[in-house]
């Protein structure tokens, strides 16, 4: 069958044009999320100094776990739906389920994200315990979580229901229910960290209240979908669905669960090696904080091109159009090399600038927070690799070697590096530990890509739009 023949714009449209259409909303999105915690960072360093910054690198986990949730049913969700209407140009029947999809993963993410909330209010004081918070940084941390715990459920909601929302076909409506969030979260942090002297609590009242509003958007925009209605039927959990729409989700949501063990050991790993040095406990933890959330916002625009390629592969594998699948995640590889390339230049070459805005601190701090940007994150050229790779497994319904390497950067390398390491070289192991993961997770990334791509139907001759 011609690509041409097909009706939904997915299956004929330019597939550079596409990738535009659903990448540059995407990356807005994943950016937005992420400034939330970038802008509580620069409102806390220049009210409470480094100890806040600190606070909010031991309450990190809580929302890594957030964001791994709302990506299990989000892209999960999404996922299932874009292939089961590719699936339906074939097979009619497959449109009902589509309708199934999307409404199992809208309910589980809010039965998930008010579990998580009470989970965090009852055992508080043991879990920032638990994620390496030193005596000094654990009232702040206290004040901090039990405030932004109120919210996870609607960051869940508003993050997962995105998802669902560009699947749906209107990438557009996603970007403007997170960045209206993160506006309105900005102007609150002025207000109440600067006008009202709330401090680390006035910083957290912010973010809540802009994560409520970005998830009173998503429900609405959902209300109205475009391309199918969702129906009360529809909202009835069924095993079937649930475990259709987890399986294609576990890939980014495992990348996540990675990312919140590796941040609990690296905090953990911080303190003890930083008591034993130059720098003491809080300083490596602040500076890691920080620098993690720098580094989120250049993963934001990978993260945010890998999902504005899933809508174009899912569909198209699901009809069948091979060709049009091997385009679409060349171009999203180059364009994250692009960028990949670039944040490369500005963390090797602007470290102390970069950190310095997130208010002063001691000769060690800086000196502390130079080396970890420029060690740490030297292969950052080639972080665009594994994220895009292993999304793009999970858009082809290959959720098993997607979940594979979404582990290797960050449980199969970074991790035990993490542990060896710095008993060999103290506290500069634990930079070290960074690029070394980073080469071996690009190497794995390349060679699962080369066997996939080998494939005869990849190569086989179809029309293309260019």
């Amino acid at each position: 069958m011609s690509e041409c023949t097909t009706a939904n714009p997915l299956g004929n449209a330019p597939v550079g044009k596409l990738l535009r259409r659903f990448a540059v909303p995407s990356i807005i999105a994943m950016l937005v999320g992420s400034l939330y915690n970038i802008v509580d960072q620069f409102f806390i360093g220049q009210s409470v100094g480094p100890l806040g910054n600190a606070a909010t690198n031991i309450s990190f986990p809580l929302s890594i776990s957030c964001v791994a949730i709302a990506l299990l049913f989000g892209i999960g969700g999404a996922s299932a739906f874009n292939i089961s209407m590719g699936m339906s140009e074939k097979d009619p029947g497959e449109r009902e389920k589509a309708g199934y999809y999307m409404g199992n993963a809208l309910v589980m993410l809010v039965v998930t994200g008010v579990i998580l909330c009470f989970i965090t209010e009852l055992f508080l004081d043991p879990l920032l315990r638990f994620f390496g918070s030193p005596d000094n940084v654990l009232e702040l941390a206290k004040t901090y979580t039990r405030i932004v715990a109120f919210g996870f459920p609607f960051l869940i909601l508003s993050t997962g229901g995105g998802h669902l929302i560009r699947a749906d076909g209107r990438p557009r409506q996603t970007m403007i229910c997170n960045l209206s969030g993160a506006v309105l979260n900005t102007f609150l942090d002025a207000l109440f960290v600067f006008g009202f002297g709330w401090g680390i609590a006035g910083a957290a009242a912010a973010t809540i209240i802009g994560q409520v509003f970005s998830a009173v958007l998503a429900v609405l925009y959902l209300s109205h979908c475009k391309t199918i209605k969702i129906q009360k039927k529809h909202l009835r959990l069924k095993g079937s669905y649930i475990v259709r729409v987890t399986s294609l989700g576990a890939t980014p949501c495992t990348n996540q669960l990675a990312m919140m063990i590796v941040q609990i050991v690296m905090n953990k790993s911080l303190k003890y090696y930083g008591a034993q040095s130059a720098y003491g406990e809080a300083i490596p933890i602040a500076c890691a904080g920080i620098i993690t959330k720098v580094n989120q916002v250049f993963l934001s625009f990978i993260i945010g091109i890998s999902q504005g390629l899933q809508p174009i592969a899912s569909f198209n594998f699901g009809a069948g159009h091979y060709g049009r699948v091997k385009e679409a995640f060349r171009k999203a590889a180059t364009i994250g090399f692009l960028l990949a390339f670039g944040a490369f230049l500005l963390f090797q070459f602007a470290p102390r600038q970069i950190t310095s805005i997130f208010g002063d601190g001691t000769q060690e701090y800086y000196e502390f927070a130079i080396s970890y940007f420029r060690i740490f994150l030297f292969f950052t050229f080639l972080n665009f690799l594994q994220p895009i790779t292993s999304n793009f497994f999970t858009a082809i319904g290959q959720p098993r070697n997607g979940i594979f390497l979404s582990l290797t950067r960050q449980i199969i390398f970074l991790l035990p590096l993490l542990l060896l390491l710095p008993l060999i070289m103290g506290i500069d192991g634990i930079m070290y530990a960074g690029p070394v993961a980073d080469l071996m997770a690009g190497v794995a990334a390349i060679v699962m890509l080369a066997r996939e791509l080998r494939k005869k139907q990849y190569n086989t001759t179809e029309i293309t739009h260019q």
